[in-house]
């Protein structure tokens, strides 16, 4: 088995798993995932083809709302599947899904990234324990806004760069890939609480962010 390049030629705005689109890709029979992990450790080179066809749109989704750069996400998942290959004996089904194990490996790889980055970047101070606001995503395509498409994907993307990184990959986890509290749990090895407590002031300071944007416009 041989690791292929992964081709990852679309633009940020329609490679985002939404909707129905991240349902069903959060919701990838764990058996086939399996299936194919088994194949590829015999040296199924298509069953590797496979896997890479099945999560490279999440993947890179992931590493897209993290970075904010499409040159960067692709590279990046580049990266993530290069590690896949070389740490696919590792996976054990029975320890959880495949999915879990890719987007923890992901995670870890975005980490080292922003690492390595930090200091090309001029950061910006979070405000601490902002008020909790009502349960669900903020969503800015609400007829309020004003906002729809491209402009509010931009503008959620530009919010989500504010974000410390704690906060912003707890919200692409939960609200943008739709993934549970105990698979966000297991993948930032804390506890389901403490994904919840981050989630909420994620939330707080996107809502804060994105009213900001608006009084902008």
């Amino acid at each position: 088995m041989t690791a292929g390049v992964v081709t990852t030629n679309w633009t940020w705005a329609g490679a985002v798993p939404q909707g129905s689109l991240a349902s069903a890709a959060a919701n990838v029979n764990v058996d086939q995932d399996s299936t194919l992990v088994e194949r590829c450790l015999s040296g199924d080179d298509a069953a590797w083809e496979g896997l890479v066809h099945t999560h490279t749109r999440r993947v890179y989704g992931i590493c897209y709302r993290f970075t904010g750069k499409d040159s960067d996400s692709q590279d990046l998942t580049q990266d993530v599947f290069l590690r896949v290959f070389k740490a696919l004996g590792g996976f054990r089904s029975t320890e959880g899904s495949f999915a879990t194990w890719l987007t923890r490996l992901t995670r870890n790889l975005l980490i080292d990234h922003y690492r390595r980055t930090r200091n090309e970047r001029a950061t910006d101070s979070i405000e601490e324990q902002l008020p909790r606001v009502e349960e669900g995503f903020v969503a800015v395509s609400r007829p309020d806004t004003a906002l729809a498409g491209r402009e509010a994907s931009e503008l959620l993307q530009g919010a989500l760069a504010k974000l410390s990184p704690e906060l912003r990959e707890t919200i692409i986890l939960r609200d943008l890939q739709d993934m549970e509290y105990r698979e966000i749990a297991e993948i930032l090895s804390i506890p389901e609480g403490t994904v919840k407590s981050r989630l909420n002031r994620g939330r707080a300071e996107l809502a804060r962010l994105l009213k900001k944007y608006r009084s902008a416009v």
